[in-house]
């Protein structure tokens, strides 16, 4: 009877391997599951942009001048909705770049050409988020 009752459960070694190898699997996952999430975040941002840009391009073949805003956009129904930027986590902290005169001296109408993230982040190529 007295040789059950020592049989039962784990002794305290085998419980500190099993929680030292639980340890070390999360050591190597943590990292990993970071900069895949910080990837997914890119390429929302990338996507994110190419639709504005999409749209602002759309707009100036439509309407012959570039939108004054964001907000334009999504009133002439180009966009569902100014999307949130993945970085700063906010839909108003776009950067709006205007129209370039032109070699002539020509200003093209409106107050967005292109459109670039607020973000100050670096990415993970290494190029700052706002020049993507």
């Amino acid at each position: 009877m007295q040789r059950l009752k020592r049989q039962r459960g784990f002794t305290l070694i085998e419980l500190l391997i099993v929680m030292s190898i639980i340890g070390i699997l999360a050591a190597i996952s943590v990292p990993s599951y970071k900069q895949s999430t910080v990837k997914a975040r890119e390429t929302v941002l990338m996507e994110d942009l190419y639709q504005m840009r999409h749209a602002i391009d759309a707009f100036f073949a439509d309407h012959n001048r570039y939108p004054e805003s964001l907000d334009e956009l999504v009133t002439s129904k180009y966009l569902r909705g100014v999307p949130r930027d993945p970085f700063t986590g906010a839909s108003d902290s776009w950067e709006v770049l205007p129209p370039e005169p032109t070699d002539d001296g020509e200003l093209a109408e409106g107050g967005v050409y292109d459109v670039k993230s607020g973000s100050d982040k670096v990415g993970l190529n290494g190029i700052p988020y706002s020049d993507w």
